[in-house]
């Protein structure tokens, strides 16, 4: 009878039990990013309050990304968004790729966010960008902001943009190879080819 119990007892010890995720040494993490040591204590503070367990999935993402947005529908652009990050064998962000991801974004060179920015439009990461993968995250961008925007944004208004955009480029799609950073002096936005 007593055996039955304590059976009964390892179990909830194993269900309350939640593994939890340990970052990287604070020293590394400032080496590896463009974040100060205080700058990555703030962060890892708000991811931890997100993410208790250290880890996020799609649908946390989705979630957490969608609060900054509460006019639109932020869901879509998420996705893209999530998809540009590295991921463990779960499909789950750690804290370090999350902050590696944020120190591009946010302080990386301009090759390096233009990597970043080429990764969410190739969406299904070929090395090209279609006008089709273009559309769909321009058309998640809009969904993102929402009706409410001025001026208004109608049904085919990322249509037209992607239109103008490979118009322009003289190209039915892009590949990294095209788009190119022109050194300082040269001008400093890029080119596509």
């Amino acid at each position: 009878m007593f055996g039955g119990k304590k059976k009964e007892d390892d179990m909830d010890d194993l269900s309350l039990h939640v593994q939890r995720y340990r970052p990287e040494e604070l020293d590394k993490l400032a080496k590896t990013t463009k974040f100060s040591r205080k700058e990555i204590q703030l962060i890892y503070r708000g991811f931890k309050q997100e993410c208790p367990t250290g880890l996020i999935d799609e649908e946390g993402f989705k979630g957490i990304f969608s609060q900054f947005f509460p006019l639109g529908d932020a869901t879509h652009y998420a996705h893209y968004v999530f998809n540009t990050f590295k991921r463990n064998t779960q499909g789950q962000i750690s804290f370090e790729d999350f902050l590696a991801a944020l120190s591009t974004v946010s302080r990386g060179t301009t090759q390096e966010k233009l990597q970043w920015i080429f990764g969410l439009y190739d969406v299904n990461n070929d090395g090209l960008i279609t006008k089709t993968e273009m559309v769909d995250v321009v058309t998640a961008i809009y969904e993102m902001m929402g009706r409410s925007t001025e001026p208004q944004v109608e049904e085919t208004s990322a249509k037209e943009h992607v239109e103008k955009i490979f118009h322009e480029s003289d190209e039915g799609r892009w590949d990294y190879g095209s788009c190119q950073i022109q050194e300082e002096g040269e001008g400093s936005t890029p080119a596509v080819g």
